[in-house]
């Protein structure tokens, strides 16, 4: 049974800290080049493609040529959500030393209040929005995952925000992902992607070039306060 699900294969490619660093990079869910995957984690450009070719057979990269140089992204979604929730672990089983005090003593504070993960808002702000979901009636838990209430399908759509389900067997479509840095829940899943395009498209919030951080412009803290009564 360990065989089929190939979990031996999974768990050794991500235990080698030169390709945990690469996958780490492109976890904002953009692509890269070789080179900069190898600067990321410090070791040679041969070295590099050869842990790279372990990604993409792995199925935890794609990868795509253009002209004379291949670019690297994160495979799936679900190859995402397996890479931010071991971070996650890894950091909440650090002994003696408390995860979220250490985190937020090495991160800047914009990255701590708001960033991306792969397709979806992460940090302070994403998980004051999920508890103002929950606290008005939105979303309703069902164990690790979430169920919109007629209530919530409504606002939603009034927002303009896409509530198509998960495909069966695939992404679910409300999740809750420990925050790396906050030790509570944000939002995944479909309708996290979907709130995270909603966000962008209204210009609540702003993209940083190259970059995770995100910032949330005046007309987002008045949506989010208007909307969830989520003051930031």
């Amino acid at each position: 049974m360990t065989d089929a699900l190939n979990i031996p294969h999974i768990a050794a490619l991500l235990a080698d800290p030169a390709r945990a660093a690469m996958l780490w990079t492109l976890i904002d869910g953009t692509t890269r080049p070789a080179g900069e995957l190898a600067f990321a984690a410090n070791i040679s450009p041969q070295s590099a493609s050869a842990h790279l070719a372990k990604l993409v057979d792995g199925g935890l990269l794609a990868s795509e040529a253009l002209g004379r140089h291949r670019y690297f992204r994160i495979a799936s979604v679900e190859a995402a959500d397996l890479i931010e929730s071991l971070a996650s672990f890894s950091a909440s089983v650090r002994p003696r030393t408390p995860p979220q005090p250490a985190l937020a003593r090495a991160m800047p504070s914009q990255f701590l209040h708001a960033r991306t993960c792969y397709d979806h808002l992460a940090g302070e702000i994403a998980v004051e929005v999920l508890q103002g979901m929950l606290q008005a009636g939105w979303l309703v838990a069902r164990g690790q995952e979430f169920q919109a209430t007629q209530l919530g399908q409504e606002k939603l759509t009034a927002l303009g925000v896409e509530m198509t389900p998960a495909s069966k067997g695939r992404r679910a479509f409300a999740r809750g992902c420990v925050d790396l840095t906050q030790r509570r829940p944000h939002l995944s899943g479909t309708l996290g992607a979907a709130l995270l395009d909603f966000y962008v498209r209204e210009e609540w919030v702003l993209r940083t070039p190259r970059s995770r951080v995100v910032s949330i412009t005046p007309k987002g803290r008045a949506g989010f306060k208007r909307a969830l009564g989520v003051a930031l």
